[in-house]
């Protein structure tokens, strides 16, 4: 990890950009840290299985800006291919950096390697991301299109038409689909998602139509370099295009139902035309009519999101691990906050809601100070 300081650090980014991703990282550690699991508003609950929530979009939305910044930060270089072996090599470092700091954060907080998860969602986003940028750098956009189109309907006709060993037919069900099978069988039970031991959100199989994620992300960027500005007919050109991929999705879900734990191919499509949406109003507003009251919290989180999402789970282990006193009794410190700020004076939904806040708040202040001293920490 190094730190690049001063404003040649950020002269060259996509404010809007910068805010979306800002705000996507918010919402993902919102809705990874509430105060009480238990009582949780449903907008902030992952889908049951089928269906799409906002929560679900989060993920995707990211995956999805890393794919715009792909082309921001490495056209220039793309241009010579004379580096395009020491940027691949960069590439490599970075992705084995990502999933050597998200090894590093579980075992730190669980020092077991027996029982260590081996997928994850940063594991995820630096393997989208190593392949993702290499195709950037290899390929052309016509390419990139068709592997994005191979990504989708390729994964779509293993998960239901190959069977599933052991079980039968194919099938999407959570215990017994192809990607649930394949996880097992490669990570063994003890490396997948505590929560389950049977399957893994964020699996092997599931990795395929995250790549066609990133690399929708990849071609919105490509589009928006084209030009230096954007005009407001070309942006809700832009916002078109994302309306017709939600309405595939809506299509595609009724023999492919949208599913964020499968990443099933609708899904991509519906997610992604809603993160393309999202981009071209953020643009419109931030980018091309100047509106930035609101946004400078947002862009602290967006020049230095890694690092966020890294001390989102870093701040709550130690808070979590801090032990105190109360009533007689041993308890976290996060437990006591919780339960003498909130729990008191709101009802269980409300107090679980603004412990998220809290904790929102909390990882925001070194976020912020990071900002302020214009120091963006790159991986």
């Amino acid at each position: 990890m190094k730190a690049a300081i001063g404003d040649n650090a950020i002269k060259t980014r996509l404010l809007s950009l910068d805010f979306f991703r800002g705000f996507t990282v918010a919402a993902m550690i919102l809705v990874n840290d509430p105060g009480d699991w238990a009582h949780i508003y449903p907008p902030l609950e992952h889908s049951k299985w089928n269906g799409c929530t906002p929560t679900d979009l989060v993920f995707p939305s990211f995956l999805f800006i890393v794919g715009v910044s792909i082309v921001y930060a490495m056209q220039a270089k793309k241009a010579e291919p004379a580096t395009h072996n020491k940027l691949l090599l960069s590439i490599l470092r970075r992705t084995l950096t990502i999933l050597a700091l998200s090894y590093t954060l579980r075992l730190i907080s669980n020092f077991d390697f027996t029982h260590l998860r081996i997928p994850g969602v940063l594991p995820r986003i630096a393997v989208v991301f190593g392949i993702t940028a290499f195709l950037y750098i290899k390929t052309n956009v016509r390419t990139q299109v068709w592997v994005a189109a191979v990504c989708l309907v390729g994964y779509y006709l293993i998960m239901t038409l190959v069977p599933v060993p052991g079980f039968g037919p194919a099938n999407l069900e959570p215990t017994t689909n192809l990607g649930a099978w394949l996880d097992r069988l490669v990570f063994t039970p003890n490396h997948l998602w505590v929560d389950s031991k049977t399957w893994d959100p964020e699996g092997l199989l599931g990795t395929i139509p995250a790549i066609g994620t990133c690399l929708m992300g990849l071609l919105t960027g490509t589009w928006l370099k084209k030009d230096k500005t954007k005009t407001g007919r070309q942006l809700l050109q832009m916002a078109g295009a994302g309306a017709v991929l939600i309405v595939a999705g809506l299509i595609w879900n009724e023999f492919f139902p949208i599913n964020k734990a499968l990443w099933t191919s609708s899904f991509v499509l519906y997610a992604g035309g809603i993160a393309v949406v999202i981009l071209a109003l953020c643009y419109w507003l931030i980018d091309v009519k100047i509106y930035r009251r609101l946004t400078p919290p947002f862009l602290a989180f967006g020049r230095n999101a890694i690092t966020a999402y890294l001390l989102a789970d870093f701040i709550p282990a130690i808070l979590t691990g801090i032990k105190v006193t109360s009533d007689g009794k041993k308890t976290s410190l996060w437990s006591y906050m919780y339960n003498h700020l909130f729990v008191p004076l709101l009802s269980p939904v409300n107090a679980s809601l603004a412990g998220a806040f809290l904790m929102v708040l909390i990882i925001f202040i070194p976020i912020w100070v990071l900002y302020v001293k214009k120091i963006t920490i790159r991986v």
